[in-house]
């Protein structure tokens, strides 16, 4: 199955911009959903936006219009454009992905079978 690796996190200061990719290896992201989530210490992982197979998008409420999900099939690599990032945006980002065609709740982290290690962002 499907393997993912994050990157692209990094210290910036509020205003700023990031993007975060989530290579992925052994199968092509076209079939999957896949979504991005954060997390920070003592707190429960939650959904920022996911991308179903047929290229459907769902953000997390705060972050729509500031960030952009989308795949580059080309690469086998997800993306996660963040703009305009606040210091409450400070936490580790995970990709995951997921083999069905259409996922119930998108950002509902059990939808999700395979996970990245994750990418720290921090805003200050």
């Amino acid at each position: 199955h499907v393997q993912l690796v994050e990157s692209g996190g990094a210290s910036v200061q509020a205003g700023g911009s990031l993007r975060l990719s989530c290579v992925a290896s052994g199968d092509t992201i076209g079939r999957y959903c896949m979504g991005w989530f954060r997390q920070i210490p003592d707190k429960e992982r939650e959904g920022v936006a996911g991308i179903e197979s047929d290229g459907r998008t769902t953000y997390k409420d705060s972050v729509k219009g500031l960030f952009t999900i989308f795949k580059d099939r080309a690469k086998n690599t997800l993306y996660l454009q963040m703009d305009s990032l606040k210091p409450e945006d400070t936490a580790m980002y995970y990709c995951a992905a997921d083999l069905r065609p259409l996922i119930a709740n998108m950002l509902a982290d059990y939808e999700y079978k395979v996970w990245g290690q994750g990418t720290q962002v921090t805003v200050s």
